[in-house]
């Protein structure tokens, strides 16, 4: 258990068996909410205290923090191993056990084919204890601290999150997220990924892209191996995806478990113009790609296939005619 949560006045309290650890907020005019006030003791040593052996934050908060803020093309940050083991294997085993009817395939024309579990239903003991735990209190806090983005909000059901998979030939063109939960009207401002792969080849592509805002390169690249998690900045144009199609043996898949955080407002204003997953502008894509898809398009179907035809005779005629 993770003892007794109280608020009094303007702050929070949590009591655990070995020692207490409290917050002390502080109200200023910023939008985002409260701030919290400089701790007399060390964060790192705190957060500890109060998740046990089911978190390792083997880098300090403050560290997170700076690296995170300071991170390109956008608000982000990367860590490994920050759940133990006896957390993550049982979760991966799991996974591995679902039924194909507990999976459904998002596929969107040509920019995205993924897929995610069907419903939060579907998740089971070891599902369900890990979403406890990153949905917690404490662990909200925890990702406050890393990120300035206070008052978060989980989502118990789990709208286009939980368990994820990609197979062979699967992908997620650049996009940004979709900026409002499914139902609920609230605001997504923050997305963590724990992947879950295992000796994992980066001939198998997989890694997740960040590009810069105007779509034109991708500026970081994450490998997606085991126990590494990352969390960003929910916002337009934080633009990120897979692009790569899966290259992995049929038997493996691209295997990750997403959280969204949400917030009631952002920076004060309830009223936000929701949208859906924006994809990035095709000019990202070489030239001559862009230049086939726009013949293809424009090109009657009988003709184009004539004109690939005669293109394919002359191609093995000029190589019949190279001395």
């Amino acid at each position: 258990m993770w003892g007794d949560f109280s608020r009094i006045g303007g702050s929070a309290a949590c009591t655990v068996p070995v020692r207490q650890v409290r917050y002390s907020f502080t109200r200023t005019h910023a939008a985002e909410g409260p701030v919290p006030s400089v701790m007399s003791r060390d964060l790192t040593s705190e957060f500890a205290a109060l998740f046990g052996d089911r978190i390792q934050l083997s880098t300090r908060i403050e560290e997170l923090r700076n690296s995170y803020r300071a991170a390109r093309p956008f608000p982000h940050v990367v860590i490994d191993n920050l759940f133990a083991p006896q957390i993550l294997d049982p979760v991966l085993e799991e996974m591995s056990g679902m039924a194909e009817r507990q999976w459904m395939i998002v596929e969107t024309k040509s920019q995205e084919r993924i897929r995610r579990m069907s419903s939060g239903v579907e998740l089971g003991r070891a599902g369900s204890q890990l979403v406890g735990l990153v949905h917690s209190a404490p662990f909200l806090y925890l990702v406050s601290e890393i990120t300035g983005v206070w008052q978060l909000l989980p989502d118990p059901y789990l709208q286009g999150a939980g368990y994820a998979a990609m197979k062979p030939g699967d992908f997620f063109n650049v996009h940004s997220d979709r900026n409002v939960a499914y139902e609920t009207g609230l605001h997504r401002r923050l997305a963590m990924i724990v992947f879950l792969n295992k000796a994992w080849d980066s001939r198998y592509h997989g890694q997740l892209e960040l590009w810069n805002s105007e779509a034109t390169r991708c500026e970081v690249s994450v490998e997606p191996v085991f126990n590494r998690t990352v969390i960003f900045e929910v916002a337009y144009p934080n633009y990120h995806g897979v692009p790569q199609p899966i290259d992995c043996p049929v038997d493996r898949s691209r295997q990750s478990f997403i959280v969204y955080y949400h917030t009631a407002a952002i920076d004060g204003k309830l009223d936000v113009t929701p949208h859906t997953s924006i994809f990035a502008p095709r000019f990202y894509r070489p030239r001559s790609a862009s230049l086939k898809s726009a013949a293809r398009d424009l090109t009657p179907p009988v003709l184009f296939r004539v004109a690939k035809k005669l293109v394919t005779l002359w191609r093995t005629a000029a190589g019949r005619n190279v001395p």
